[in-house]
């Protein structure tokens, strides 16, 4: 007799990450939010009695995409304030703009749009970094996603908080009311090494290794973030978090552009994490992070968009070819970053950044069924000789046509299940209105 499970999903090809390998015409089933076994269709068709089955011919099924740095609530900024330098664009234009609009009712209603394109484009887990988060948390939930939530500290005053005590209790505050559902996890984000003090990170230091959290943070972004610590501190950015007891296998470094091959060795010596974000470096002129010297060190590196106020694509399929063209540009070298590898940076590497690679970023038995279906069938990206290559390559977050998170669908034919797309643009349109109208 059958044994009867939740989920069916007939593929022709599974790439489960563990291992990087494309498995034909195999299936996945599913029960109760987890996989459960991942074997070839005919044999699971005859094994299993699934409550919902799909077919898919023509789709590779991989792991839900995992966005290791964003700013999700700013994708109501998105092309705001173009081509311009990092240190210009904030302080002229998205600062000025978060303390004309910042409120939960901006960060709800952006996180929901981010989720929305995040979704679509097969992101099931994203990073965030911003402010109100109780607001994000409850967006993210609606959108029926995961997300990493930041707790953020700056040392200057925000509509969001005055201080760094009011940062952290609010963000604590967050984390107690939201820390007990399963879809999301908190941590402590003090923004950047030029916007927060000593005293603050003292601070960040003693509560991360109290309560066990992660902290994540802009590191070596610019080349004058460096030069404005040495100049300051009489140390790089790094050393300083470092004689400050911030670095350990809790942190994840994001950017990482300007970076020396003694910091990175300090990085990696500590178990430190990288979230590298190539389209928004490039956009905003910061430069090109060392990824390559990054991964030969023994750092884990993952993939992460930015927010799409400098991006300005929440795209994790642009951000994997983009990642892998850049290593083998620098290096010189072909075979750098191979198609198999920047998967993996794009969702075990981010699930482990995370804490997560027990339960997401590889389709293995017992683990959470955040699933991607990605379709190989039309002209532009035929024929397929290698699946994997592919993924990296040539398809894009159009060719996504199914999402599950947790075994339950959220995308469906590239339309969603249960988030009103229009109602997305219409509340796009009017924040649009009012940012534009004030500035």
């Amino acid at each position: 007799m059958a044994e009867r499970i939740d989920l069916l999903i007939d593929a022709r090809w599974v790439i489960p990450v563990e291992p990087s390998v494309a498995l034909e015409n195999h299936a996945v089933a599913v029960d109760r939010g987890r996989i459960v076994a991942i074997l070839p269709s005919l044999e699971a068709n005859r094994i299993y009695a699934a409550k919902s089955r799909y077919v898919l011919k023509d789709h590779v099924l991989i792991p839900g995409l995992i966005n290791l740095h964003t700013h999700a609530a700013m994708a109501l900024m998105r092309g705001m304030a173009d081509d311009l330098p990092l240190m210009k664009w904030l302080s002229e234009h998205i600062w000025p703009a978060e303390r004309l609009h910042l409120g939960r009712e901006f960060v709800f209603d952006g996180t929901r749009l981010a989720c929305a394109e995040m979704l679509k484009g097969g992101v099931t887990c994203f990073n965030d970094m911003y402010f109100f988060p109780d607001a994000a948390a409850k967006a993210v939930l609606d959108a029926g996603m995961r997300a990493a939530l930041g707790m953020v500290v700056l040392d200057f005053a925000t509509p969001y908080a005055a201080d760094c005590d009011d940062y952290l209790s609010k963000g604590l505050e967050a984390r107690d009311e939201y820390g007990g559902n399963p879809d999301l996890s908190f941590f402590f984000a003090p923004h950047a090494p030029y916007t927060v003090s000593d005293r603050s990170f003292s601070k960040i230091a003693t509560y991360a290794g109290e309560l066990d959290l992660s902290v994540h943070i802009h590191l070596n972004e610019t080349r004058d973030e460096v030069k404005e610590s040495l100049d300051r501190y009489g140390m790089s950015p790094v050393s300083r978090l470092s004689k400050l007891g911030l670095l350990g296998p809790n942190l994840i470094a994001v950017h990482m552009v300007h970076s020396e091959s003694e910091e990175i060795a300090l990085l990696a010596s500590h178990g430190c994490h990288i979230a590298h974000c190539p389209a928004s470096n490039l956009k905003l002129a910061s430069g090109l992070a060392p990824v390559s010297g990054m991964v030969d060190a023994g750092i884990n590196v993952g993939l992460g968009t930015d927010g799409a106020a400098s991006n300005n694509r929440s795209d994790m399929f642009s951000e994997m070819r983009l990642a892998a063209l850049l290593a083998k540009g620098m290096s010189g070298k072909a075979e750098a970053f191979p198609a198999s590898f920047v998967l993996r940076m794009a969702t075990l590497n981010g699930a482990r950044a995370l804490g997560l690679d027990d339960q997401i970023g590889s389709l293995l038995p017992g683990k959470l069924a955040d699933m991607v279906a990605v379709d190989m069938s039309g002209s532009e990206i035929s024929p397929v000789y290698d699946p994997l290559s592919h993924l990296v390559y040539c398809a894009g977050r159009e060719h996504v046509t199914h999402v599950w998170v947790g075994g339950e669908i959220r995308v469906e034919e590239g339309k969603f299940v249960s988030l009103d797309e229009a109602a997305l643009v219409a509340k796009a349109a009017f924040w649009k209105e009012k940012i534009a109208k004030r500035n």
